[in-house]
């Protein structure tokens, strides 16, 4: 029920923030493919909560509970008490004043998550899409690509086919054993079988996932790997370069004649600049759980258009991200593609209406206001060994 110090509070634009909690995520944490294999019971993803006067908004970080939870003692005192309809200022706010505290690493990954909450409060209240809240909305439905680890290249269409039969039409293979074997004829070995299990008519990506500790691969392989993967009609190649190596990117770009894409683990508009005003990227991959949220990555997408790099969000992360990241492809004209991680409980299970892909493979963007997803508490509580009575927003 909407009480009258609420309508009053709605009118006037004002609706505080009374609280903020964060619920790690594990039990069920999928393989990343990195050198120091992910567990079951690691968390890497937490969710955000915050409460108003209105109701309860979800945000998600990349990073550990721990991690989410003493960034929060340093931010919650600049947060509680705040104005939930302002997301870019009081993300901005939180940036502000903790430039000597974090900044780009954990407080700046938790401060994604709260961005998002505030988003998903602001749409809530004005009763629209966040997507329209961007700016407006392009599409109504967006084609996701199903994000699998590469494996040995006999595997590959037992990884493949199953996710194919979902009705997939795009595919994005990655790490593994790809560029980290020594074997330039196992590498394409890998990407041939992935291309026969698919088909000719399907979207290949391939993700060399850098950005693993001790990467051996340098600019000579990834130039070489490069040409290969156009005999395979591959749209783009991402993380073919350590993510620091700024130089190589650029020259790597002006050289392949493949898509190169990355900058996923970058984070603020700051960090960006430098990789899209000297042509590093033809696309540009930004996660919204740990680059700053919506409001830092909306700023990224807009300079990217200014230099001419596609788009296209990154989204290895939670039910909360996705909805994100498809509120965003709806705002931007030429944002066609979503990042799908198949198979993962935090994706598929944490939202109260499950995802579905329609007859040409494509998915709705929600239309609800805010994000547009209910968190299925029953399942947080599972997965963060939290109770989450309360929480019904």
């Amino acid at each position: 029920m909407c009480t009258l110090s609420l309508k009053r509070a709605l009118y006037n634009g004002q609706v505080k923030i009374l609280e903020v909690h964060a619920y790690g995520l594990r039990g069920k944490t999928p393989e990343g493919g990195w050198a120091n294999e992910l567990q079951p019971d690691d968390c890497v993803h937490t969710l955000i909560s915050i409460r108003t006067e209105a109701g309860i908004g979800w945000g998600s970080v990349f990073t550990s509970e721990d991690l989410v939870n003493a960034s929060l003692n340093i931010l919650r005192p600049l947060l509680i008490g705040e104005n939930s309809l302002e997301p870019e200022r009081v993300s901005e706010k939180l940036h502000q004043h903790t430039f000597w505290l974090g900044r780009g690493g954990a407080v700046t990954h938790t401060i994604s998550g709260i961005d998002l909450a505030l988003w998903d409060l602001l749409g809530k209240a004005c009763g629209q899409p966040v997507g329209r809240l961007l700016g407006g909305r392009y599409r109504e439905r967006v084609r996701p690509y199903a994000s699998l680890l590469m494996r040995d290249p006999n595997q590959m269409a037992d990884v493949l086919l199953p996710v194919k039969a979902q009705g997939f039409r795009a595919f994005k293979i990655g790490w593994g054993p790809f560029g980290r074997r020594g074997s330039f004829a196992i590498d394409e070995a890998i990407v041939a079988e992935a291309r026969k299990a698919i088909g000719e008519d399907s979207l290949l990506m391939v993700d060399a996932g850098a950005s693993d500790a001790y990467w051996p691969g340098d600019f000579k392989w990834a130039l070489r790997t490069a040409e290969m993967l156009l005999d395979y009609d591959v749209f783009w190649f991402e993380e073919a370069l350590h993510p620091d190596a700024l130089e190589d990117f650029i020259a790597l770009r002006r050289a392949a004649k493949v898509t190169i894409a990355g900058g996923e683990v970058l984070t603020r508009r700051q960090s960006f600049a430098p990789y899209l005003e000297r042509g590093a990227f033809d696309i540009v991959q930004p996660d919204v759980t740990k680059c700053g949220g919506l409001s830092e990555q909306r700023r990224i997408a807009w300079m990217a258009r200014e230099h001419g790099v596609r788009f296209i969000p990154h989204g290895w992360n939670t039910c909360v991200g996705l909805a994100s990241d498809l509120q965003i492809a709806s705002a931007f004209a030429d944002t066609d593609l979503v990042e799908y991680l198949t198979g993962s409980p935090f994706i598929d299970d944490l939202c109260a209406e499950p995802w579905q892909l329609d007859a040409d493979g494509m998915l709705p963007i929600p239309d609800k206001p805010g994000l547009g997803v209910e968190i299925n508490l029953d399942r947080l509580a599972e997965f963060s060994g939290r109770s989450t009575k309360g929480l019904g927003s």
